[in-house]
């Protein structure tokens, strides 16, 4: 369960993460795209296992974070900044014929994101932020490194009590492969609604 808990909020944060950040690589705003430039180069030439480190031994000392509020900050942050890319290229490839219809019947540029742009975008990134929702259920296992009783965690005390090495983690593989599935399966019938 904590697992599932780590990964529904952190998936959640990843969108928002990901959405904002594309939109401010997309603005004409200097300062709007420096800011998810710099994100961008810090979180992705960095490894996940560093950062989470970094915000729970170093922020959250100072911002009096609990450690399962710094892992979903970690995990957020981190598969935010590749769905961001994900974003961009949706948003990108939306024909500029679009925003040109959209400004002709009035519509500012927040209300062209909202009812135009983004609906479209949203059917063309499913598939990639699908593969980066699974990338971020198999990074959860990462959190057990700062002491969160995770699926992996669990594994890991269950081994310790019983020396089933290969068993438990063949077990711990298998849960991680149910739940991949799954979403896979949601998303998948998800796609299938949006065509229709």
């Amino acid at each position: 369960m904590v697992t599932f808990h780590i990964t529904g909020i952190s998936l959640i944060l990843m969108v928002v993460f990901g959405l904002t950040t594309a939109l401010f690589r997309l603005s004409n705003s200097f300062l709007a795209r420096t800011l998810a430039r710099v994100y961008l180069e810090i979180i992705r030439n960095t490894p996940l296992l560093v950062q989470l480190f970094f915000i729970y031994f170093v922020l959250s000392p100072v911002l009096e974070i609990s450690r399962f509020t710094s892992a979903v900050l970690a995990l957020s942050l981190f598969e935010g900044a590749y769905a961001s890319e994900i974003f961009r290229a949706g948003i990108v490839s939306i024909q500029t014929g679009q925003w040109e219809s959209a400004y002709s019947l009035g519509m500012n540029t927040i209300q062209t994101y909202q009812h135009i742009i983004l609906p479209q975008a949203v059917r063309r990134v499913l598939p990639p932020l699908t593969s980066q929702a699974i990338s971020l259920v198999k990074d959860s296992a990462l959190v057990s490194a700062i002491a969160i009783y995770d699926l992996t965690m669990q594994g890991q005390a269950i081994i310790a009590e019983t020396y089933l090495t290969f068993e438990l983690w063949f077990t711990v593989a298998a849960i991680y492969l149910l739940i991949t599935l799954s979403l896979s399966a949601v998303v998948h019938m998800m796609q299938r609604r949006l065509k229709r």
